[in-house]
């Protein structure tokens, strides 16, 4: 099993930015890729980004490329999402998400990839 706890949401107004981290414990050796997601009230779940941890390729929903960055710190087993000029749709519980599955191009986004998710955190977007 792996645990993940989430950490760094918050009220912040547009344009700003946050940073949220992701630690992650128990079985991690058994990590092949993790990833953020987040749901708005009243849609569904969408994939955010993801980093893949054999290779260290990095994915990006078009919607965040060029504003959010993810990265690891493989010492710490932390997982971070790096929020700059925010919006306000980007207002939703975040979710942090391991796998132990294969990552590859064809299939980071897939929620079903996943078998460890974390609680989630709120990020509130103000205009």
């Amino acid at each position: 099993q792996v645990q993940l706890v989430e950490s760094g949401g918050g009220l912040v107004q547009a344009g700003g930015s946050l940073r949220l981290s992701c630690v992650a414990s128990g079985r991690t050796f058994s990590n092949n890729g993790m990833g953020w997601f987040r749901q708005a009230p009243g849609k569904e779940r969408e994939f955010v980004a993801a980093f893949n941890w054999i290779d260290s390729s990095t994915y990006y929903a078009d919607s965040v490329k060029g504003r959010f960055t993810i990265s690891r710190d493989n010492a710490q087993n932390t997982l971070y999402l790096q929020m700059n000029s925010l919006k306000p749709e980007d207002t939703a519980v975040y979710y942090c998400a391991a796998t132990s599955r294969p990552m590859y191009s064809g299939n980071y986004y897939y929620i079903a990839l996943y078998n460890y998710w974390g609680q989630g955190t709120q990020v509130s977007v103000s205009s």
